[in-house]
Parts: structure tokens; sequence; C-alpha cells
């Protein structure tokens, strides 16, 4: 028997380009109907007329019928064991991919389908939304029935592995209410975590699609589609340059809006996943429906605290007319400290009647809170819990502010109220170091509270980070400690990375600023943790070594008065013939016959030679030019040291191909926001600091450096310091530079190089 496959008319078409209006006409749930139906009639309209026993099913997207305008379709060809269904395949999927539409597809019978969903759950959690397009309907419908029916059965049985897929994906994507840049369809809290809910309330679970989380899915589903249309393809990650033109399809105030309307649906969606977990885990456990209940039992875990059916509720004597204000914090402490959940019931409560926390707080409430803050891997769900149901803003006003705030430089990972948090989670594994953990553990909490305010975020943020502190109850010396660790929370590593750690005023002024070792030993642990919470891009070996390194010498400036003496040079490179190459691990040292350029030179080799510099040193010795750079592998594979010394030999014998390769590769490579030149005349010892503020591009020290030679600038150190794909560039020139013209031409020329 032969079949005939309809010619195949043209797909719906998605806008390219257009007006704001035309665009939006393609955003939303009727947006997203019409384009269902659109594909619909496409695909019926191939598939082979009066085919008995064969029918087209569509899942994902196009079965709920909420497909983005560049999504793919996820398409079934259901049959009972007809002849030639391969060639009836072949002649569907390709006019789909000639269109060039993305095509997840399956050929299958029903007691395959069946079988295959039986055992995989990300596939009988797909069938759910199985869907008749085209063909024999009545297969179709035995398909849907047979598997929503198998659903049901199997469900509590297939959640366990389900949970355990989703908590890998979690792991590898984050959590799209903290990031800046999230995943909107497989971070948690995505439309993927929609599926799941869908899946829960369709097993008889719980209630998981109530009003709230459907306003969510909806929203989140238009921020796709505007993303879609924004771009112009397929895409689900939110990324920082797409923000305002999305936010301006979906007619929200700007990027910043967009991202905390995104955060605060994906919370929503989250905290809704979170509960339908639980229900299931219940069930699972024994706590059938229709099953003898019997006595629940009650562990005590706290002061007014119990554990029932693996979540924290109150013990019977804490409730009462007037409670306690702390009992709040005292859960919380409570339930991150043992890693199990409040249940639902009881946040509603605490939320309803536990009084505020007068001011200052009571010490049991300050205990409580330093324990919360220090509980480790229990604070990060604990905190989202608590906030989810207004506790955090009973405690803290200031949290309303904070939570979702963007934070706009490449190295944050997180908005700034999961950055606190996370900063206080990463501070406690340094408590052991300090004397006191508690003001560790605050000041970390609260190092960056004055971020989303006018002005230096630090010098904002101490003070209202000391009215906080007051208002829990520190005491007065106690509050001028966390406001030093607010006020100076950049110190140690803005000077780490970008002054010259030899430099006796480089101590004395860290020194003079810290005023103690406990507060230096506070510090360095802040500035850890800070680091750490930021992002893999804010944190290096190199960048904790150069730390460290300040920390000693200003414990021991501290402890001794003793200062540091001037930089030794490699003994090796003050004898011997010229010119000397030395390479030991990071540190690369040449020197040659007294020249000017020096610097410059070996820096492009470098460059060449993909290493980035960390810091440099420059002096001259018996007529002998030396320079010594600290290096680390751009892109993680040491250079070539035979390769490396030849170039090296070349560029202190005055060879200029090198520099004049890396000159023309720099030029094609500049661009980016306005260079800076920041001058710091009492920064050094003899000498005055030009900072460079600039976006980083190849061969930049090379170019900075030769424009200082060049306008007889003598650079002696320069420390480099990269935040994302800005650099900070420190050179410290030696004298004086009392005259405004003459640091103004050379300002010019460093900017000119730029």
């Amino acid at each position: 028997m032969s079949y005939v496959v309809s010619e195949p008319s043209a797909p719906p078409q998605v806008p390219s380009g257009g007006s704001l209006d035309t665009l939006r006409e393609h955003i939303g749930a009727a947006a997203r109907a019409d384009r269902a139906a659109a594909l619909d009639a496409w695909l019926a309209s191939m598939f082979p007329a009066h085919l008995p026993g064969v029918s087209l099913v569509a899942v994902g997207g196009l079965g709920r019928r909420d497909c983005a305008p560049y999504s793919d379709l996820d398409l079934v060809l259901l049959h009972n064991g007809t002849a030639g269904i391969d060639r009836i395949a072949s002649a569907l999927w390709y006019p789909i991919w000639d269109a060039r539409l993305g095509l997840d597809h399956s050929v299958r019978t029903l007691p395959e389908a069946l079988s295959v969903a039986h055992d995989d759950v990300k596939v009988s959690l797909g069938l759910l939304d199985a869907r008749h397009i085209a063909g024999d309907a009545a297969l179709s419908a035995e398909l849907i029935a047979a598997t929503s029916d198998q659903w049901r059965r199997t469900a509590v049985r297939l959640l366990p592995q389900l949970k355990e897929l989703t908590a890998s994906r979690w792991a590898t994507h984050g959590e799209l209410a903290f990031l800046l840049e999230g995943d909107l369809k497989e971070a948690a809290g995505g439309l993927r975590d929609l599926t799941i809910l869908r899946g829960i309330g369709r097993a008889g679970v719980a209630d998981t699609m109530r009003p709230a989380v459907r306003a969510a899915n909806l929203r989140l589903l238009d921020t796709r589609d505007a993303l879609h249309l924004a771009v112009g393809r397929r895409v689900d990650r939110l990324v920082a340059q797409e923000r305002a033109a999305v936010a301006e399809l979906l007619e929200v105030d700007d990027g910043d809006a967009l991202l905390r309307r995104v955060a605060g649906d994906a919370r929503t969606i989250a905290h809704a996943l979170d509960d339908a977990w639980r229900a299931a885990d219940r069930l699972r456990n024994g706590r059938r429906r229709g099953a003898p209940a019997g006595a629940a039992v009650r562990r005590p875990v706290a002061r007014d605290v119990v554990e029932q059916d693996g979540e924290l509720v109150l013990a019977r004597t804490a409730i009462g007319p007037v409670p306690d204000p702390s009992l709040s914090l005292r859960v919380a402490a409570a339930a991150a400290t043992v890693r199990l959940p409040i249940a639902r019931a009881t946040c509603e409560w605490l939320a309803a009647f536990c009084p505020p926390l007068p001011t200052p707080w009571p010490p049991a409430a300050r205990a409580a809170l330093v324990s919360l803050l220090g509980s480790g891997p229990g604070l990060l769900p604990t905190w989202e819990a608590c906030d989810r149901y207004g506790l955090i803003d009973a405690w803290l006003p200031e949290w309303a502010r904070l939570r979702s705030l963007p934070q706009h430089h490449p190295i944050h990972r997180f908005t700034l109220d999961r950055h606190l948090v996370q900063a206080a989670y990463e501070a406690s594994a340094y408590t052991r170091e300090v004397d006191r953990p508690d003001l560790l553990l605050i000041g970390a909490f609260l190092h960056d509270v004055g971020k989303g305010l006018p002005g230096d975020h630090s010098v904002v943020g101490a003070p209202i980070a000391a009215e906080i502190a007051t208002r829990i109850g520190l005491p007065p010396a106690d509050v001028a400690t966390v406001e030093k660790l607010v006020r100076l929370h950049l110190l140690l590593p803005d000077v780490a990375t970008r002054r010259d750690l030899s430099d006796p005023v480089t101590i004395t002024t860290v020194a003079e600023a810290v005023g103690d070792p406990a507060t230096l030993d506070l510090l360095h642990a802040l500035a850890r943790a800070d680091s750490h919470a930021t992002g893999p891009a804010a944190w290096s070996d190199w960048k904790g070594r150069l730390i460290a390194e300040l920390v000693r010498r200003v414990h021991t400036a501290l402890d001794t008065g003793a200062l540091p003496g001037p930089p030794e040079p490699d003994p090796e490179l003050l004898v011997g013939e010229l010119p000397a190459v030395h390479l030991d691990g990071d540190v690369v040292a040449v020197a040659t016959a007294d020249r000017r350029g020096l610097l410059g030179s070996v820096a492009a080799c470098l460059a060449m030679h993909r290493l980035d510099v960390i810091g440099a040193d420059a002096s001259t010795v018996d007529g002998r030019a030396i320079v010594e750079f600290r290096t680390q592998p751009r892109y993680g594979s040491p250079a070539d040291p035979v390769a490396l010394a030849a170039d090296l030999r070349r560029v202190a014998a005055g060879d200029v191909s090198v520099t004049q390769r890396l000159r023309a590769r720099a030029m094609s490579a500049r661009g980016g926001a306005a260079p800076r030149v920041v001058w710091h005349r009492a920064a050094a010892t003899d000498a005055v600091v030009l900072e460079l503020r600039a976006a980083d591009s190849a061969g930049l020290l090379f170019r900075v450096a030769s424009a200082l030679d060049d306008a007889g600038a003598e650079v002696r150190a320069a420390r480099i310091s990269t935040l994302g794909s800005d650099v900070v560039d420190a050179f410290y020139l030696v004298g004086a530079w009392a005259e405004a013209s003459e640091r103004e031409r050379v300002e010019a020329a460093v900017l000119a190089a730029v």
C-alpha cells in the first residue's frame, strides 16, 4: 500500500526586526497560542491523508501550546505497527529540517512508548504534555490516557529519580533567583521546574499550580518570548547585554527591574517545588492518604523547637499569647544548624504572630543571628525560606532594598542579597583563624550593604552597618570594629594587587588604617570570603599569595615596627655575560646593558607567549638594567621555556620584531569604555603612582610602558590587577612629579596608548 504525503506548505514565520509594537504582538499567551495553532496546521498539512493506525503527537512546548518564537519542535510519530513507517517519518522530518527548525523526534508504537516511560522519568514526564496534531485521533487519545494513568501509578517510585536529576541540573545551572545571567529554562526556579510541578500535581501528590505559580510561569514565558525576539534566535540565558532590549519589549522600566521581576518569579517557582518535594517525601515515607496515621514522633532540637516528620515545628510551650520576639531567629538558627526545613505552617505562624524585635535586640536574638550566619551549608536554604515568608524584613528593614539588587560588574555572579548571605557562608570557613568570629560573620554579611546608594559603597555602607550593629545590641567597641570592616573591606585586595609590597609607605599606610592585629586578621578573612562569594574571576592563587604576603608584612609592622627593605635583584643577574635570562616558575627576569624601554619590550614578549603579568620591578645596578616579572599563564598551560628564553634574549639584544608583531595585534583589539588615569602622590617612597583604569586588551602593558618611556618617565615597579574585562594597572614613576603640566603630559601619552 502506498501513502500520499502532502506537499509541505511554508512554516509560520517569526518576525526578524520590525517596530517594537510589531514584535510585541508575538509576546504573550495569545501569541503563543497563535504560534501553536499555526504550527499545528502546518504539520497537519504535511501528514499523509486517511492513514489508519498512525498519528502525530506533540510534546514539550508545542504540546503545552507555550512554544517560544524560536523553540524546537518535540514530536512523536505514533503507530500500531504500520509498514513503511520509516518512510512516512522521513517525509515528515525532512521538511521541518529544511525549514531550519530544531526537531526532537521519536517513532514508537503505543507499547514502546509506555515501556520507555515506565523506566525513564524524563520520558514519562514529557508524555504528560502529549497533544494530538494529526492522523489517528483515537490512537493519540489512547496514548494520552495510558501515560496519564501510568504516571499516577508510578510517580511515587519515579519521583526520587526525578529529584536527583533535578538537583544535578541545578548544580550545573545555579539558581535563577540569584544569578545575574541565569538560564530561564534550566536554572532552579526556571521553566523546566514548571514541568516538574505540573507532573507532581498530575500525580495527586500536592496542589502545585497555585495562582501565584501560574502567574510566575506566564511572566517567565513572556520573558523568554521577548529574549528570542531580541536576539533573533533560540536562547534561554538572559545575559546582561540583552537585558535592556528585553525589558523594552516587555515594557518594564529597565534591565534592573526586569532582573528583579525574574528573580521574584523564580523564587515563587522554587518555593513551590520545594514544598512539592517535601509533600512527595512525606507520601513516600508512609504517610499516604488512607493509611493509619498514628501519633507523630516529635524530637526536641533546640529551645522551643522540635522535629516532626523531617521538619521543624514549634514546641507547644512556645505558642502563647505573647511570643518571645527572638523566637523566629532561634527557629531559623536551629533549622540551619541541623539542616532541616522549617514547616510551612510554622513559618506562616511566625510571620503572623512573632512580635517585632526591640531595640537593642535581646542577647538571645543576637546569639541566634550569629549562629544562623555561622551555620555553614544550612544557612542558604534556611535564609531563603525565612525571606520567603517575610521574616528577614522583620529582622532587618534594610533587606527590602537589597533583595534581588543587580550587581553590574562582570566578576559578580549573584544578586546583592545572595552575595551577602554567600559571603557569610564563606566566612564561616575562617572563624577559627580570628579572635572574634562573631564580628567576622556580621561584617561579612554587611560588607556590601551600601551598594545601590550613591557614592563609594564601602564609605556609604559603613554608617549603615554601624547602625545595624547598634540595633542588634553590639557594644560600642564592637560596633566600631564592624564599621571599620565594612569601610576597609577592599583595602587588602586593592593594595595587594595594585601596590608595591616592598615599599615601606605601602605597609605603613595599611598598618595605620587597620590599627591592630586582630582587625587585620578579620579583614584578611573577610577579603577571602568576599572574593569567593563574588565568583571565580574574583579569586586566584596569585591573589591569595599577594594578600597573604601583605598581611604578613603588616603584622610584622604592627608587632615590631619593622618595615620591608628594598627588593634584592636575582644574584645570577648581577654577574656574567649580558643579556641574561632567568626563568623560575612564575618569575621571569632579564638583565641587559642599561637602556630604555626594556620593561615594555619584555612585557611584549611575555604577551606573545600568552603570559599575563601580575607584577613587575625594574632597577639599574652597576650599569645593568634588570626587570623581574611575576606571571601567570593566560589559558592555564605554561609557556614553552626554551622558546620563551630564546625570544627574551632577542628582545634584550634589541630585536624589535617581537614588539612589532604584538603592536599589530593590539591595534585591532582596542575598544571598551573610556580609560581613566588617577595619580597617587603620597603612596610610595621616592615615587608617585600612576594608576590606569581601562578595558583589558592584548599588549596593554607593553603599550603603556612604551608610552611612559617615550615620555621620559622612569618606571621602577608595576602592579597589574585584572577585574573581569577591566584592568587597574599601577605604575611607580620615580621622582616627585610636582608639576601639574608634567603629569598632564604623561597622562595624555598613557591615554593615547590605551
